[in-house]
C-alpha cells in the first residue's frame, strides 16, 4: 500500500468487487467511483451482481453516478488493464455472453486467478452455494421487505452521524451478525465455497453474493469474500508479494483483513488506516 502522502495511485496486481448493484437505490456508487479512481490494477475482477436488473424490474432507478462508474469500468478495459466479469443472480442476463468479450471486458462463468505467490484462487460469484446451504431459506424467512427495512435503517443511521461528524457505519451488517439464522447461513455458505475449492483442487476460493466480506483460511484453504457496495463498501486487492488484502473504503479506508497466502497460516488481521476522505455525497 503506498503511503498516504504519496500523491501516486497504489497499483495492485489484481482487485476483486462484488455486489455493486447499480440501479439499487442504496448502492454506495460514490465510494466506489473514489475507490476506482485511486487505485490502479493489471486486473480487475466485477464477481457478479454488478447491475441490479432485479431492482431494475421492480422499480427502475439509474442515478447518475451509477452511469459513472461504469464509464470509469470501461475506460480502465480501454487503458489496458485486464476486466474480468463473472456474472451473478442479480445480472445473470450476462450469463448468456459467457467466454465472450464485451465493450473489452471478458465474461467468464469461473475464473482461475493465480497470484504473485503462485497461489491458485477459484472466482464465482456464489449463488450456485444457495442449493447448499440455509441461504435461500434465509432469504425467504427475511424477505426483501425485510432486508430494505434494514438497509432503510442503515441509511438514516449514516444520514444522522453524518450530521454530527460521524463516519460510515453498515448498521445493517452489525444487525445481520447478531441475527442467529443469518449466522448460520454465512457460515453454511463459506463451508460450501471451501469444499468447492478443494474439489477444484486450488488453494483458495474468491467469491461475493452474500453480502459479508471476509477473509480466514479453514483447513488450509483461503476464503475470501469481497463483501459489496450495499452495507460494506469493501474490496480484495493483491499486493505484490501475493497478500490478499480486504479493504473498507467509506470515509476513513482501513484494511481490515490480510491472508499471507504464501504459507497459507491464519491471516494477519490489523485495522490500520490508509487515508482520510471527505464523506461521500
Amino acid at each position: 500500500m503506498s503511503n498516504a502522502t504519496n500523491s501516486k495511485k497504489p497499483h495492485y496486481p489484481a482487485i476483486w468487487i462484488s455486489d455493486v448493484h447499480l440501479g439499487y437505490k442504496d448502492c454506495k456508487a460514490d465510494y466506489l467511483l473514489d475507490f476506482l479512481n485511486s487505485v490502479e490494477s493489471d486486473t480487475l475482477y466485477l464477481v457478479g451482481d454488478i447491475i441490479d436488473l432485479w431492482s431494475m424490474k421492480r422499480q427502475f432507478y439509474w442515478h447518475p453516478s451509477h452511469y459513472q462508474v461504469l464509464s470509469c469500468i470501461q475506460q480502465k478495459a480501454a487503458s489496458g488493464t485486464r476486466v474480468i466479469y463473472i456474472p451473478g443472480n442479480h445480472d445473470e442476463t450476462f450469463r448468456n455472453y459467457i467466454d465472450q468479450t464485451l465493450f473489452g471486458i471478458e465474461v467468464h462463468q469461473q475464473f482461475i486467478h493465480t497470484t504473485k505467490a503462485n497461489k491458485r484462487f477459484l472466482l464465482v460469484h456464489g449463488d450456485d452455494f444457495d442449493s447448499a446451504t440455509r441461504y435461500n431459506k434465509f432469504i425467504s424467512i427475511v424477505g426483501d421487505v425485510g432486508y430494505d427495512f434494514l438497509l432503510f435503517l442503515n441509511r438514516w443511521t449514516n444520514r444522522i452521524r453524518k450530521v454530527f461528524g460521524g463516519n460510515y457505519y453498515s448498521l445493517a451488517a452489525w444487525i445481520k451478525t447478531r441475527v442467529h439464522k443469518a449466522r448460520e447461513a454465512i457460515t453454511a455458505f463459506e463451508d460450501a465455497a471451501i469444499h468447492e475449492a478443494k474439489k477444484q483442487n486450488v488453494d483458495g476460493i474468491i467469491c461475493g453474493h452474500i453480502h459479508h466480506p471476509k477473509i480466514k483460511v479453514d483447513d488450509g484453504i483461503v476464503y475470501c469474500n469481497d463483501g459489496d457496495w450495499i452495507e460494506s463498501c469493501t474490496a480484495l486487492v493483491e499486493q505484490q508479494d501475493g497478500r490478499i488484502e480486504l479493504l473498507h473504503w467509506s470515509d476513513t479506508q482501513t484494511i481490515l483483513d490480510s491472508a499471507d497466502v504464501t504459507k497459507l497460516a491464519t491471516p494477519i488481521v490489523s485495522s490500520v488506516k490508509i487515508k482520510p476522505k471527505k464523506s461521500a455525497a
